[in-house]
């Protein structure tokens, strides 16, 4: 009987599972090429056709890849690689790019992002799912703006503009898909390759929290990494593609509840055959 009343009072304290409760996926860092210095791609070939067999199986509401679509900026054979492998998908599950440094550059130019735009649309947008709003932010022009000033600041005043549309649009959770990580684990961190610069990312920061903004979802580290700024938190991505640390290649599967968002990490390994959408334990990071 003590067992009993235990394992209601242990269920009680559970979330609960609403019917609007969904998830989406989180994929990044492809990058077609990596694995060989763009002397072929067919380690990046073989990883991604099975991540894309395996979303048709456990049919996220939509999937988002979080830049470095390709290695090398502009290549031919490495972009018709991408769009071949992801026109698999199943046509009902919506595929969101993103750009990253090697879609449009360390340092973007207005001709590389006018490539960019030309071979796979716009380089910063949003998206609605259900009780979720999507913005799309290209990093890049916030990383490195100097080659591209104009362009960069069309992208802020845009972004502030869609967050004053996203909070007015009665939204639950209003979520930013970008390449580069505002921080890794601390946003008072040191300036690096795999952050964005101290001077652009606190005045991006309030910008997001003042907004409601509760998740950031990044790539560009080539493996795991998690931090809080206030109620805002930092997710960064493993990679589809080539590893840098220990985390495998691997997709984040992030269910969107109520009040919150629960992400996993699975590694290709580890994708589980069916996503339930019972309550997550931890997040993993």
């Amino acid at each position: 009987m003590r067992f009993l009343v235990g394992l209601l009072l242990l269920i009680s304290r559970l979330p609960a599972q609403s019917s609007a409760d969904f998830f989406f996926v989180q994929l990044a860092d492809p990058q077609f090429g990596a694995f060989t210095g763009d002397n072929g791609f067919e380690q990046e070939t073989a990883n991604f056709e099975f991540v894309i067999a395996n979303l048709n199986r456990i049919r996220p509401a939509f999937v988002v890849v979080c830049g470095d679509l390709v290695n090398k900026t502009g290549d031919p054979a490495q972009i018709a690689e991408y769009f071949r492998i992801t026109a698999k998908l199943d046509r009902s599950i919506p595929l969101y790019s993103v750009p990253g440094n090697h879609d449009v550059g360390n340092k973007p130019t207005p001709e590389s992002l006018a490539t960019y735009r030309q071979k796979f649309g716009a380089d910063y947008y949003s998206f609605r799912s259900g009780e979720l709003y999507g913005i799309v932010l290209n990093s890049s022009l916030i990383s490195a703006p100097d080659g591209a000033p104009a362009a960069a600041q069309l992208q802020e005043t845009w972004l502030t503009e869609e967050l004053g549309k996203a909070r007015a649009s009665g939204a639950r959770h209003v979520v930013v898909f970008q390449h580069h990580s505002w921080f890794l684990e601390d946003p008072n961190e040191a300036d690096q390759y795999f952050n964005i610069p101290r001077e652009q990312r606190r005045r991006y920061l309030d910008l997001l929290k003042a907004s409601g903004v509760r998740y950031v979802f990044a790539g560009h580290y080539h493996r795991n990494a998690f931090g809080k700024d206030g109620a805002l938190e930092m997710i960064t991505n493993g990679p589809v593609g080539r590893l840098l640390g220990n985390d495998p290649s691997g997709i984040r599967v992030v269910t969107v509840r109520e009040t919150s968002l629960e992400h996993q990490y699975y590694g290709l390994g580890s994708i589980p055959n069916r996503v339930q959408l019972a309550p997550l334990r931890t997040p993993s990071r």
